[in-house]
């Protein structure tokens, strides 16, 4: 599986955890003797894988059994510095095993599990993540609901799908808020109608102070039909009052105003005479005749 791919899945895991069990940063991890010595081995960076993996702050911390674990096992290679590295970065977890009570130290499996769910209901009461390579041990810590089990695999440091149960549990309780949500829908309905049948008899439904203010801020805007820019909008052309005869007579009255004004400008326009030289020259002829004989006479 691809690194980028992985780290989406562990970030969604993670995230269903805190949402389901209200795991928060920074996630308390518990480290077992294995776990802890594989990773020196592998020269891993323990806490910022751990971060890198959780996709939040952690703090690591070992149980006083898994510390004498890696006492016994001081003389393999390497678990010296494991011992070292447990001792300045792990916070010592007491598990209730004191030496003086349990001259040998428990099993990893006895140990964790009894921190993990002390009370033996299968619940992971503190929002403990258990890194742990020890197969058996993560097949018991399956059983407990809300536990995030991490283990190292050929220097890859793996989260662990969520195990069956976590999974039951976490739909159930799915399930039961969307039924308490369901049932307080219901009663919100009931109470709708005993209001709507107080107003029936004539009884106005009794308000609480803080309703009718919180109503009044919350008005909600209507978001029917716009009305349309007054300014934009086109006139309407006002109807004539009186009927259809009406309009036809005050036409033709003033058609007739039209036509009397026409014929006094008409009138008032005389029309300019020309004359033709044929009729000027007749004339000249005349006038000069009558002088001639005129002239003769005397």
């Amino acid at each position: 599986m691809p690194r980028a791919k992985r780290s989406k899945q562990y970030r969604k895991l993670m995230e269903q955890f805190s949402m389901g069990w209200g795991f928060r940063e920074p996630y308390q991890v518990l480290v077992d003797a294995d776990f802890i010595a594989e990773a020196n081995k592998c020269k891993m960076d323990l806490i910022r894988r751990l971060e890198d993996t959780l996709h939040g702050q952690v703090k690591p911390m070992i149980t006083q059994c898994s510390m004498r674990h890696l006492y016994g096992r001081k003389s393999e290679p390497g678990v010296e510095a494991a011992i070292e590295q447990a001792k300045t970065h792990l916070e010592r977890r007491r598990c209730g095993h004191h030496p003086d009570e349990f001259p040998e130290p428990l099993s990893a499996l006895e140990c964790l599990h009894s921190v993990v769910d002390p009370k033996e209901n299968s619940a992971n009461k503190h929002r403990y993540v258990c890194a742990i390579n020890d197969e058996s041990v993560r097949a018991r810590l399956r059983q407990v609901a809300g536990t995030p089990l991490v283990y190292i695999r050929r220097s890859v440091m793996i989260m662990e799908p969520m195990a069956t149960v976590s999974a039951k549990a976490r739909s159930k309780d799915e399930k039961s808020k969307f039924r308490a949500e369901l049932k307080t829908a219901g009663s919100k309905r009931k109470r709708d109608d005993e209001d709507s049948d107080e107003e029936e008899d004539g009884k106005p439904p009794a308000v609480a102070p803080e309703a009718a203010q919180s109503e009044k801020k919350k008005k909600k805007k209507s978001h029917g039909r716009k009305e349309p820019n007054p300014l934009a909008v086109k006139k309407k052309k006002s109807k004539p009052t009186s009927d259809g005869q009406g309009s036809k007579t005050t036409k033709a009255k003033d058609a007739e105003v039209a036509s009397g004004e026409g014929e006094t400008a008409a009138a008032a326009k005389r029309k300019r005479r020309r004359k033709d030289k044929s009729s000027e020259v007749a004339t000249n002829g005349e006038n000069a005749a009558e002088a001639h004989m005129s002239g003769a006479e005397s």
